[in-house]
């Protein structure tokens, strides 16, 4: 057993993660996971962009060594699933479903809650930050066609990419510091700066 998977949250059922996968569904991925001769695979599901209009489920094999700390895990009856711990509230009422049909069949996965903010002060920063640029920020910023979104974490420093109208604007400059950073360090504890990771070169939809 990898050091990942000895620290990874103790097993639980899929109603703790709000996520319902249906017994064909588990047939379907069971059949998946026999072919990819691999001892101990699973499946691995997180929302990429949790809370926002850009929010997307994703369902993943996931071989040993690649869960996370802190997945949680579900165990069915063939295979493990981990669920990615800062997707589990945006997961509620998500559910996996195969529908045979005469051409195979469709795998559907939906999650209804995966672009509601789900957001407390007990969040994780990289949620309370994207919150604040979909709520306060980016509704500022469309006036002028422009948005901005939250790549990663470097350190305590929120690195942001501008697209739209903001990306090689003349004035992102000033967007960034009097606006987005002023906005983001009065609204996040803890939080030190924001980097600019925007290549601005391409000018094509600027708005100035």
């Amino acid at each position: 057993m990898t050091e990942a998977a000895q620290k990874t949250t103790d097993t639980q059922s899929d109603d703790t993660v709000g996520v319902n996968i249906t017994e064909s569904a588990q047939e379907y991925l069971m059949g998946l996971l026999e072919k990819q001769d691999c001892e101990g695979i699973g499946v691995r599901m997180h929302i990429q962009s949790p809370g926002t209009p850009r929010a997307e489920t994703c369902l993943s094999y996931c071989r040993p060594g690649e869960e996370k700390e802190d997945d949680v895990i579900v165990e069915y009856p063939a295979f493990k699933a981990f669920f990615e711990k800062r997707s589990v509230p945006f997961l509620e009422d998500a559910f996996v479903d195969y529908d045979k049909d005469k051409f195979g069949g469709q795998l559907t996965i939906k999650a209804p809650n995966s672009k509601m903010p789900k957001v407390n002060d007990d969040s994780p920063i990289e949620d309370r930050i994207t919150y604040v640029l979909w709520n306060e920020v980016n509704p500022q910023l469309a006036a002028h066609g422009g948005e901005v979104s939250l790549v990663e974490m470097d350190g305590n420093v929120a690195v942001l990419k501008f697209g739209g109208g903001c990306q090689g604007c003349s004035a992102v400059d000033v967007t960034l510091k009097d606006g987005v950073e002023k906005t983001l360090l009065e609204s996040i504890p803890g939080l030190e700066g924001v980097r600019d990771m925007t290549d601005h070169t391409d000018t094509t939809n600027a708005y100035y």
